[in-house]
This record gives structure tokens, sequence and C-alpha cells, in this order.
């Protein structure tokens, strides 16, 4: 069993930046794949970016390439999201997930806990 708590959440100007954290409890943190998601009103959960158990691979939505950076510390069970160059479609709620095994995926149905949200608002 696996609980994750978000937090970094909050209200920003357009051109601004957040960090999100998203802290595990277990012994096994280091073992699972790692997600962000997100999810705006009237609209579908939304992979954000992804991170294997080690760290060594990620991904992300073409939508966020270049500006948000998934990192993980597994001696601290945390893993984050620094969202920078924040545009007002980023506004959503944004989960952390964890998958049993390696890799991260981009499906949600794929994951096997998720954490209960935090708000980001970006105002134009």
């Amino acid at each position: 069993q696996v609980q994750l708590v978000e937090s970094g959440g909050g209200l920003v100007q357009a051109g601004g930046s957040l960090r999100l954290s998203c802290a595990a409890s277990g012994r096994t943190f280091s073992s699972y794949g790692m997600g962000w998601f997100r999810q705006a009103p009237g609209l579908e959960r939304e992979f954000v970016a992804g991170i294997t158990s080690s760290g060594g691979g990620t991904a992300y939505v073409d939508s966020v390439k270049g500006r948000f950076t998934i990192s993980r510390d597994n001696a601290k069970n945390t893993v984050y999201l620094q969202m920078n160059s924040l545009k007002p479609e980023d506004t959503a709620v944004y989960y952390c997930a964890a998958a049993s095994g390696s890799y991260y995926y981009t499906s949600s149905g794929l994951y096997d806990y998720w954490g209960q949200g935090t708000q980001v608002t970006v105002s134009s």
C-alpha cells in the first residue's frame, strides 16, 4: 500500500513558476514508476509527465515539453514537478500517481495509487 500526498499548488501569474511535490509513504517507493496528471474542469484527466523508478527515464506531454521537469528523490520518497513559464491553460488539479513496476504509463488506468490532488491556477 502506498499513500501519496501532493503539495505546492497555488495561484501564480502567467510566466511564473511552481514546484509540486508528491510525498509517498512506504518503503517500496523506489520500485514504482511515477506519473503526474492534471484535470481541468469539464475535461478528462491528462498525462503530464512520467518518470521511471530509477529516475533514469522521463516523458512529457508535448504541451509542457521544455517548461516542466519531473524528478524524484528516492531517499526522500518524493517526486517533483517543476513548472516554469506557466500559462493559463496549465490551470488544473494536478495529481501524482504510482504504478507498480519500473515504468510510467501515459494511461491513468494503469496506475495503482493516486494522491488527492493539488490545485494550480495560472492567471493571465
